[in-house]
């Protein structure tokens, strides 16, 4: 079991900002639903500029079919940050008339809307560890106030209307200076076993950046998280999330994690007609073009610490999420071919 302290959730969801220029935050939730496979995601984000410019606050909403054959669609709306409200405890966040809590999220703008609803997790995660985070190292923090979560209600988009009873999805928090230069991310807990047996509870979430330094890049480092046959995961310990091996590209991501005696092997793929690509503004003005799909598909090897095995690692089961992962690659060029939806 992972030794670092796991916060309420609500005390991670905290807005950060204090008022002052060179900050941004993002409160997204992801989701896939099973019935339609379609995959969600939306975004609660604000930008203080860097140069004291006026900061502001946006909603975004994308959405994707499982297939490819439809184009996924991407809307974003913003206002000045005069829009943005944020309470602690108990936590409430508004842009607009757009709310998120700990309970649920509901909002609408152009043609789309959303009314969703949920018990919330009790067990939150965080991929940044104590240690950086009291250094001041990171320039972005992550954190998982509610990893496991079964959504209900609508999401609308166009003439498009999902309507959601369990939706498997979580719900996430990350603020700083400026992203990362390049970086993959995933999120699943809607696994089973390769017979078919759903895993509920169960989840995996990693996310591998590289960081510029001193002229030159760093990385990657992959922090990952997860619960896996009802037990926590935690591989965050600075040495091991350099150590973790991590290989991603712009469908794909293979990675592995240890956590003590266990270890877990990560192979996700997602297909290119499903990805929804937007762009992210650093404080700084900086672009990064990030390209997302709620409808990938993830395999997770679970391995146990076993000195009888050649390899020294015991296979324990070996979990699957065919077109039920989320899925984000990045980087600061644009990927030719393909198209933006959200600038």
């Amino acid at each position: 079991m992972s030794s670092i302290p796991t916060p309420m959730g609500s005390k991670l969801n905290a807005l950060r900002w204090d008022g002052q220029p060179g900050h941004y935050e993002v409160y997204y939730l992801s989701l896939t639903d099973r019935r339609s496979g379609c995959g969600v995601w939306i975004r609660y984000t604000m930008v203080a500029p860097a140069d004291g410019r006026q900061a502001t606050a946006s909603l975004w909403l994308m959405a994707m079919e499982p297939d490819g054959n439809v184009a996924p669609i991407g809307r974003k709306s913003t206002w000045p940050a005069d829009a943005l409200r944020a309470r602690a405890e108990p936590f409430e966040l508004r842009i607009a008339d757009a709310v998120l809590t700990q309970r649920g999220a509901s909002g609408a703008f152009e043609d789309v809307a959303w009314s969703l609803s949920w018990e919330p997790d009790g067990r939150p995660a965080e991929h940044v560890h104590p240690l950086l985070r009291r250094a001041r190292v990171a320039k972005t923090v992550l954190v998982l106030p509610q990893p496991d979560l079964a959504i209900s209600g609508t999401v609308r988009w166009g003439e498009r209307s999902l309507e959601l009873d369990g939706a498997r999805g979580g719900q996430a928090h990350l603020w700083g200076s400026k992203h990362a230069s390049r970086w993959a991310w995933v999120h699943c807990n809607d696994l089973e076993t390769v017979q078919g047996e759903r895993r509920t509870g169960d989840y995996v979430d990693g996310v591998s950046v590289f960081v510029p330094r001193l002229g030159r890049e760093l990385g990657p480092n992959t922090p990952v998280v997860g619960r896996i046959g009802g037990e926590e995961f935690r591989s965050t310990n600075p040495v091991r999330v350099n150590a973790n091996p991590s290989t991603f590209a712009l469908t794909s991501w293979d990675f592995e994690a240890r956590d003590g005696t266990r270890k877990l092997a990560v192979d996700v793929d997602a297909s290119r007609e499903t990805l929804v690509g937007v762009t992210y503004t650093d404080p700084d003005g900086e672009l990064a073009y990030c390209y997302n799909s709620e409808v990938a598909s993830l395999r997770c090897r679970a391995y146990q610490r076993d000195k009888a095995e050649p390899s020294g690692w015991r296979l324990v089961e070996t979990l699957v999420a065919p077109g039920r992962a989320h899925f984000e690659y990045a980087q600061r060029e644009r990927v030719p071919g393909l198209a933006l939806q959200v600038t």
